[in-house]
């Protein structure tokens, strides 16, 4: 069956079927009209399937898609223009020109935790690109997944769309077939497993992970705003979201200052607690729980913020933990989870090499109003992003790329930055016949007269520079 759901794309895709801009438009407008009509039953699934509160789904899933398929329907033409080049003199009758050509068919493998907007957000580019493309979303939300077979095609073309349920054996069919890109949201662990298997066919990858995200804090920033915006992006989705702030690196003397501020907005956030709260999301799943409270137990640093737990309902409240240090467990691998370990250094340098010496992170937060700290961070450090003075909140910027970077993944997404993930760059010349003359002195033999032309960039003057 999955052979023959991508044999099927790939026919609809060599019909040209996905080609003219408004087609595209109109599928573009039918996955907004999708998102927009059908949103009860989106918030009803992710509420079974995750516990995500109503309001956190209309904002962080629903009204992304919404936004982001209506805006790029609007901008499509403009991305899709032919792009004539600005060349010298001598080149310009040959027509030079980059064509806008879609990939083809494409695979798009999305996760759990924000589901809506992960497996959508590439979808709309892949649309918009002119793709057909196969959706497989995460076995681990099956209220979700299975909603999606049901409503995807009451709006998109069946012909240009299809959406695959299943775990590791539907996964596995499907990675052992050629597509023209592969595109998926998750993990490195994975994430090695499917560029292994697209490297068979030299299928080109977008791959978005994760990591542990730092948070740097300046000792001279408002450490009560700081940890009011730090624990506020914590707390989305119980921190299950790859650019969740992992880990914080604060001056040791800042260190109780920061776990009052914490301390007091978490109160103010969730003035019984988070653990019955309707505003606060459950883990999504017993494994992961598990894991979680296990990291928790094996702590070396203090807890200063003991969320409670309830297993039987995967529910974990917000944890601080402070004095952390290099080996805690804590530090292990990405939480992905509502623990939050604050690891005291001594100075800019020490959070520095601290960060160097880990992964690259997805993204790197840092609270800080000095110019040549934010500049030192800047050129110092490496992530997919960097976002100063509030966490989470670059998500909401659509003209900005998504990225990772080493570890963290490669590639990028959002709205036009989708766009041209899905979109081959096809350089033209169109050769006219009065060309000819010009192009005499390329045809052996050549006189002395056609070598010094044809050689006459060797020789191109090169300024004298020095350090």
């Amino acid at each position: 069956m999955i052979p023959k759901i991508r044999d099927a794309l790939r026919a609809t895709f060599r019909s040209g079927l996905t080609r003219p801009l408004a087609w595209r438009q109109h599928q573009l407008y039918q996955l907004a009209r999708m998102a927009q009509n059908e949103r009860e039953l989106i918030c009803h699934a992710l509420k079974k399937d995750l516990g995500k509160p109503r309001t956190e789904v209309l904002m962080a899933e629903v009204g992304h898609i919404v936004e982001r398929a209506v805006k790029s329907a609007e901008q499509l033409p403009e991305w899709a223009k032919t792009k004539y080049l600005d060349v010298p003199d001598w080149q310009k009758s040959w027509n030079p020109a980059i064509f806008k050509a879609p990939r083809g068919t494409v695979l798009i493998i999305s996760p759990w935790n924000y589901p809506m907007t992960l497996s959508f957000q590439p979808l709309i580019g892949a649309i918009a690109a002119g793709c057909t493309a196969v959706l497989k979303p995460s076995e681990l939300i099956p209220t979700f997944s299975q909603l999606l077979e049901e409503i995807v095609p009451k709006y998109l073309d069946p012909n240009m769309c299809r959406v695959v349920n299943g775990g590791v054996p539907e996964i596995t069919k499907l990675l052992e077939l050629q597509w023209d890109h592969i595109f998926y949201t998750g993990n490195g662990k994975v994430a090695r497993i499917i560029a292994s298997a697209a490297a068979q066919h030299l299928t080109p990858m977008t791959l978005e992970l994760g990591g542990k995200s730092p948070v740097i804090i300046d000792s001279a920033y408002d450490i009560d705003l700081a940890a009011k915006r730090i624990l506020w992006g914590k707390c989305n989705n119980a921190g299950q979201i790859c650019v969740a702030p992992d880990y914080v690196l604060v001056q040791r003397e800042k260190q109780d200052e920061l776990v009052k501020a914490f301390q007091k907005h978490y109160n103010a956030f969730f003035p019984e607690g988070a653990l019955d709260s309707p505003l606060f999301g459950s883990i999504v799943s017993d494994l992961h729980h598990k894991r979680l409270t296990s990291l928790l137990s094996r702590t070396k640093g203090e807890v200063v913020l003991r969320g409670r737990a309830d297993a039987a309902r995967k529910r974990l409240e917000p944890t601080i933990v402070k004095d952390v240090a290099h080996g805690d467990s804590l530090l292990e691998e990405e939480i992905f989870g509502p623990i939050l370990p604050i690891v005291p250094v001594d100075s800019l340098n020490q959070a520095i090499n601290f960060v160097n010496a880990r992964h690259h992170p997805l993204v790197l937060y840092a609270f800080s109003d000095n110019e040549s700290t934010k500049q030192r961070l800047v050129s110092e450090t490496q992530s997919g992003g960097i976002v100063f003075n509030d966490t989470l909140q670059q998500l909401a910027v659509n003209e900005l790329p998504f990225t990772g970077v080493g570890e963290s993944g490669y590639g990028y997404q959002c709205m036009k930055h989708t766009y041209d993930t899905f979109t081959q760059l096809r350089g033209s010349i169109d050769m006219p016949k009065e060309a000819e003359a010009h192009l005499a002195m390329r045809y052996p033999p050549h006189s002395e007269e056609a070598v010094r032309a044809l050689t006459a960039p060797v020789y191109t003057p090169i300024p004298p520079s020095r350090l």
